[in-house]
This record gives structure tokens, sequence and C-alpha cells, in this order.
């Protein structure tokens, strides 16, 4: 990926969302009102002497094309890139054989060639979008040479000076440029948004997903305790019993084995949660070691730290707070994006003061650049390194974990901030140990009210109460 701190006009893939056929209809039938009424006003009240029949056979020709449209296709139908592109190509040809019919650049209307290209803009591909105004760029010297002239109710010819038309040509040549260029901007850097936020929802129900499965599993090792409990007893009464007949008590020792392998993999199942507030709520540093576990194994230290202490360390006074999916995805992809780009170490502060939760997030890499961190938690924007997206271990930064990493984080209620860090830059070879030294390289920033994350003491006391299915 490219460092550019916003997604290239370039992206041959990006267009529009699917333009209905009924958008284009709606469209068409504006333009031939308008024609229309341009005609007869100008004839009729001005007295412009026009070519009427040639005229009324342009105009006709899109209100056929309109006509057939509209009944043979079902007007929510959304056409593809040729249906868009060819419909934009008609309306083009057809909008300059009417002003060649009428003066040509002499036609104050000669200015309405912008609009075809800009709606093909922003719904069509770059190709596409290329080949669209690169015919309309081709039709304004071919108006300015080759049209009718525009005659008044005396019979004079209305032509501008050469110098002036070929000013009106000039600026329509630039105003399609930059229009198709402005129109095409803002539809890759929706399609980049679109195509991001498809990535965070992905994400986010999978996450979702994982939780509630885990929930239910949960559920059920609570739910099967007491009858496997009660069947490994029984079984070892009726071993008791049956000592005298060796194959009898073969059988019952099987079923009483079998009996605590279901309960070992209950209780295995019973570490991913029940939907109550053992789930919904934890301590800090546990829910920082849930988030972080996928990368613990990456080559890669990770310093997890309450109020400077380390987590094992803080024990029973670090404070509980409110977990959720979005909180967990979210600090997870900060996690990874630090871990891809550190060089050994990365460091995940938390602390509660002043009335807020923070939770830093922070590395010894090579920092973010200056230039890119206003628009850092944007799409495509790539956030290390000098040169290059590419960090030490191969993973090359796009800028969609930080987005999914900021949307699904702001949805907690979290503010972000990313700076880069000022500790010691010598890394492993600094006396003081990694436990307590500051994060030299990048680091993002979350701040919460406490009031939002952390759980009150009172709270955290009340009884657990009965758990609850997850689909009541």
């Amino acid at each position: 990926m490219n460092d550019p701190a916003y997604p290239s006009i370039f992206n041959t893939r990006a267009r529009g969302n699917w333009v209905r056929l009924r958008t284009l209809v709606v469209l068409r039938w504006m333009a031939i009102v308008g024609q229309l009424t341009a005609v007869l006003v100008a004839t009729y009240v001005l007295g412009f002497q026009l070519p009427l029949s040639l005229c009324a056979l342009m105009i006709s020709a899109s209100a056929i094309l309109n006509i057939i449209a509209w009944f043979v296709h079902p007007t929510g139908k959304r056409l593809n890139e040729r249906g868009t592109f060819l419909s934009q190509f008609f309306d083009l040809s057809q909008l300059v054989s009417m002003l060649m019919l009428t003066g040509g650049l002499n036609n104050p209307f000669a200015a309405l060639i912008l609009a075809p290209v800009t709606i093909g803009a922003t719904a069509l591909k770059l190709t596409s979008t290329i080949a669209l105004a690169g015919v309309a760029v081709l039709c304004v010297p071919v108006m300015a040479f080759f049209h009718l002239p525009l005659l008044d109710a005396s019979g004079a010819a209305l032509e501008a000076p050469p110098l002036f038309q070929y000013g009106i040509g000039a600026a329509l040549i630039i105003g399609l440029v930059f229009l198709s260029l402005y129109a095409r901007r803002v539809t890759v850097e929706g399609y980049s948004m679109s195509e991001a936020l498809n990535a965070t929802q992905m994400a986010l129900a999978r996450e979702q997903r994982l939780a509630a499965i885990g929930g239910m599993a949960a559920a059920a090792a609570h739910e099967l305790g007491t009858p496997l409990a009660t069947i490994k007893l029984v079984a070892g009464e009726l071993a008791d019993e049956l000592e005298d007949q060796p194959d009898l008590s073969a059988d019952v020792q099987l079923i009483r084995a079998e009996a605590e392998r279901c309960g070992a993999i209950m209780a295995d199942l019973s570490r991913g949660g029940r939907d109550d507030a053992q789930v919904k709520e934890a301590p800090i540093t546990a829910v920082i070691e849930e988030a972080a576990a996928p990368h613990a194994n990456r080559g890669k230290d990770l310093v997890i730290r309450f109020d400077r202490l380390l987590a094992e360390e803080v024990g029973d006074r670090q404070p509980t707070i409110r977990r959720s999916p979005e909180l967990i995805h979210g600090l997870r992809n900060a996690v990874q994006n630090a871990v891809s780009f550190a060089q050994q170490t990365v460091w995940i502060d938390a602390e509660v003061s002043d009335g807020y939760l923070r939770i830093a997030v922070g590395d010894d890499g090579p920092g973010f650049r200056p230039d890119i961190m206003p628009h850092l938690g944007e799409p495509y924007v790539s956030s290390r390194g000098s040169g290059s997206a590419r960090s030490r271990d191969g993973y090359e930064g796009m800028g969609l974990g930080l987005f999914i990493a900021r949307t699904l984080l702001e949805r907690t209620g979290a503010e972000i901030s990313f700076v880069n860090g000022s500790g010691n830059r010598q890394g492993h070879a600094s006396s003081v140990p990694a436990s307590r030294r500051r994060p030299p390289g990048a680091v993002m920033e979350l701040l919460w009210p406490e009031e939002r994350m952390v759980v009150p003491l009172t709270e955290r006391r009340r009884a657990l109460g009965k758990n609850v299915r997850f689909a009541d």
C-alpha cells in the first residue's frame, strides 16, 4: 500500500453504489423537459430560427429511450458498469447533438456538457470514467467547428468572437477535467470508507458470534455439571457393589471414566464465560490480557501494567470495567498494530485518574510519521516507517486495523489520540528493565469518562444472580 494519506483516485475498482435505473430515467425526463422548454421559448418567445424538426428528433430519441427503459426493465433495477456507461454516453451524445444544432459553443447551454461526465465519475470505475471524459473533451472542439449557426429573428447569425469561443472551449475542458477529478475523488473516498466499514462490521459480528458461542457453551457446562456429578456418584456406588462381578464392574468403571471426561470437557468450555456479570464485567488487566492474547506468541514481549505496576503485581487494587465485544476487538486491533511494528516490546498501560480511564498501547518501533498523524484512523492510510508501510515482521500496514480499532472503540465512548513516545530509544541495550520503561515509539491513547467504563464498588459486590439464556 502506498503512503499517501488519502486513497488514490486511480483505484480502478472503486465506484459508487450501483445506480438505480429509475434515477437515470428521472434525470433524463428532467433533461427532456428542460430541452423542450428551451427550444419552445427560444423559438416562439425570443424569435430564434431553430431547426425544429431536428431538435424534435433528438428530444424524441431521449423520450423513446426512457419509455423503453421504463416498461422493459423494473424501476428498481440497478445498472451494472456497462449499463451505466452506455446510459451516460447516450445522454452526452444527445446533448452534444442538440448543441451542434443550436449554435455549438455560442449556445449558453453548452455548459450542460459537464453534467453527464460528472454523474459518470460518481458511478463508474476509473477506465469508464476516463473514456466518458475523453469523449466529452473531444466533443468540445467538434462543437466549435461543426455546428449550425444560431439565427435570431432577423436571420442574422449570432457568433461570438473566435477568441471568446476559444476561451469558452478551454473553460469547458478545464471544467470537465476538474469536475471529473473532484467527483472521482469523492467516489473513491466513499468506496474506501464503505469497504472499511464492511470489514469493521464483519470483525464485530465475528467477535459477537464467538462471545455468544462461548456463553452458550458455558451455560451448557453449568447446567450439565449436576447431572454428570450424579452419574459419577452412582457409578462409584455401583462399582463398589459389583466388585465380585468383573465384567459388570469394568462397564461401570468405563461409565464413570467417561462421565469424568465429560466433566473435564464442560469445565474447559466454561472458561468461555456466561451471560452474567462475570462476562459483562472483569478486572481491567484481565480484559487487556484477553484482547492481547492472540498476539502473545508473535515473538514480541507484551508488558501489561496498571498504575505502573505489572498485571501480576496489581492484584485486587485494580478496577473492574465493563466488558464488550467492541472493546475487546478494538483493543485487539490496536495491539496487533503495535506488535506488527515493534522491535521487541509492546507496552499496554492503564490507569484511572481525574475521573477518566486511560489505556495506552505503545511500542518501541519507528513511530508515526508526522505528515500522516492527522489522518491516522482513516481507512487505507499506512501508519509507519519512512518510505515503506511494511513492518519488520512482514506485516504491510493499510490502515484498516487502526480504522477498525478506532470505529469500535469510539462506539464504547472512547476518545482516541495518536502520539509518538518520548522514552528511551536504546531498546534492550538500556539498563532500565522493560517493565519500567516508557514506550519510545508509536502510542495510541484511549480515554473514557470513569463513570462510563469503571464499575462502581457497590455494583461489583452485588450478587451475580441467576444465569440467563442468550435467546431470552
